[in-house]
């Protein structure tokens, strides 16, 4: 006689904890909804994932930086490594950034793969951006997360603005005192401002400790938190993807985040993480030692800010030197024109998919992309964009230029003054042309197919190119595209004969909608027709 007895299997403990997390936080249904989440293809994409990865090494490097410097304006006598700098004095800043260079295990390289790093984090978005511009990805649902992108740029500017700012080398306070000179010609509030940043007349005493804390902890938490943002509206609203056999605007085609996603972007992490370290390790940014602490009483020569304040600082020096005094005060109009020109310029670019959406009356979601050359007029300005920038760019550094090229620095700047306006209508007309070239062309391939370069002599002597029949797939994403219509006011008359009154404004998005999506800012898609009539023989070889 035999009898059964009941053993209970023993959980491990491993599993006891996460039984314990999951039934308080729920992470096995959140991982199970999220971890298989699909993700497209596309080397597109990875553009922002260079962006987040040069944010993570900033956060890395900096907290590193922070246990070595000392954010003080307090004057020292150098007495360290660097023999040039022997019995000079300088503020505590500068000494611990020249410590950190030269004194700290590991500091020179760690530094200068933050600054690179900075770089890097704002070109990724700068390019990552114009991508999401071109491509309409901005449209519903995701006007919100552009915007959140675009704060993280403009944050990031004045992050790294204020971080080279904290070395308190001769260069960085030049960038200082030019800045200040900006926000006192603010009407009203520029000098309290100012007041406020450097705690007195400048230099003060304060502004390096100040500039810290909004440096390490003020802007970089802001940043956090609309990156975190940015990556959740991410995944709530699904990813974009660009039009091809089986994807519409309910599925995405792909690979799923566990595995084969995660091991793709660790990958690709450590691959971004090698290529900075590398560049800062051969190519030197920065060199404060070369340059010497800042005093008062010197500017030192070729002083350019990093690349993303270029604009700024290419408007404010080609613009003329116009004052004028209202009550008793002095408006200096050669600072305070572009300050406003710049921050109406980030004003557009912030609101225009609720700009583009009022225009087109389009109200729709969309998750399929478009081909920048089936947008014409949205390219074109992107293009001009472009073309404002760099133009504005050489201006914010015509001394260089007029240097390294043996050019007069008056007229780089009297290029720069025409051309910022002439240059982007220019790139306007020339963009525009060249996407409805493109139209055509791929117009063309859809009803006559591909060239195969195979020439074919025809029996009566005539000699012909073979061309070759396009794939399915190939004429889905060939004309899988929407084609917009202007909107329209309508008849201004009624049934009754009564006068419908139109308001200026109702004309204006009428106009603009035209210029969108009107006759001649598209080609008409090949139809069905079309195409079995050229391939049913008729003129087809």
């Amino acid at each position: 006689m035999s009898t059964a007895t009941d053993t209970k299997r023993k959980a491990p403990a491993g599993e006891k904890v996460a039984d314990w997390a999951d039934g308080r936080l729920g992470i096995y249904s959140l991982a199970k909804a999220n971890m298989r989440k699909i993700f497209p293809d596309h080397w597109s994409f990875m553009l922002g994932e260079i962006c987040l990865y040069s944010f993570i090494i900033i956060i890395l490097t900096g907290v590193y930086l922070t246990l070595f410097f000392h954010p003080s304006m307090n004057e020292v006598v150098y007495h360290g490594p660097y023999e040039p700098m022997q019995g000079i004095r300088m503020s505590e800043a500068y000494a611990s950034t020249l410590d950190i260079s030269f004194d700290v295990r590991g500091g020179l390289l760690v530094r200068q793969i933050h600054h690179w790093a900075a770089l890097i984090f704002l070109a990724g978005m700068f390019v990552h951006m114009m991508r999401v511009f071109f491509t309409g990805a901005f449209r519903k649902p995701r006007e919100i997360n552009w915007m959140f992108g675009f704060l993280l740029f403009v944050l990031g500017m004045f992050t790294g603005f204020t971080g080279y700012s904290l070395p308190d080398d001769l260069l960085s306070g030049t960038g200082v005192r030019f800045t200040q000179g900006a926000i006192l010609a603010t009407p009203v509030v520029g000098t309290y401002i100012s007041m406020f940043l450097f705690g007195g007349e400048f230099p003060g005493g304060d502004f390096v400790a100040r500039f810290y804390s909004i440096h390490i902890l003020l802007l970089p938490g802001i940043m956090l938190g609309l990156l975190v943002g940015h990556l959740i509206l991410v995944f709530y609203h699904k990813h974009t993807q660009f039009a091809g056999p089986g994807r519409t605007n309910k599925n995405v085609v792909g690979m799923p985040l566990l595995p084969v996603y995660m091991a793709k972007a660790g990958g690709f992490f450590f691959l971004v993480f090698g290529v900075i370290a590398v560049i800062a390790g051969i190519a030197s940014i920065n060199p404060i030692w070369a340059i010497g602490p800042y005093r008062p009483d010197q500017v030192s020569t070729g002083a350019q800010p990093d690349w993303y304040m270029g604009f700024a600082e290419g408007l404010i020096r080609v613009m003329p030197g116009w004052e004028i005094n209202l009550w008793g005060h002095t408006l200096v109009l050669g600072v305070f024109i572009p300050l406003m020109a710049f921050g109406l310029v980030l004003a557009i670019i912030a609101v225009y998919p609720f700009i583009e959406s009022w225009i087109t009356g389009d109200k729709r979601e969309h998750h399929i992309l478009d081909r920048p050359r089936n947008t014409p007029t949205r390219t074109a300005f992107g293009v001009a964009w472009i073309t404002e920038y760099v133009i504005v760019f050489i201006g914010g550094g015509n001394d260089l230029w007029a240097t390294h090229f043996h050019l007069s620095l008056n007229a780089i700047s009297w290029f720069v003054r025409i051309f910022i306006f002439v240059g982007p209508v220019i790139a306007f007309i020339v963009t525009r042309r060249i996407c409805l070239g493109l139209q055509r062309r791929d117009k063309e391939k859809v009803l006559h197919g591909r060239e195969s370069g195979l020439i074919k002599r025809l029996p009566h002597g005539e000699f012909v190119e073979v061309h070759e029949p396009l794939s399915p797939a190939q004429l889905h994403t060939l004309t899988a595209h929407e084609q917009y219509k202007p909107v329209e006011i309508g008849p201004t008359v009624d049934e009754n004969g009564v006068r419908r009154k139109v308001s200026p404004v109702q004309k204006l998005r009428a106009r603009l909608s035209k210029g969108y999506y009107g006759e001649n800012n598209q080609i008409a898609k090949p139809t069905a027709e079309e195409y079995k009539e050229i391939n049913s023989g008729h003129g087809h070889h």
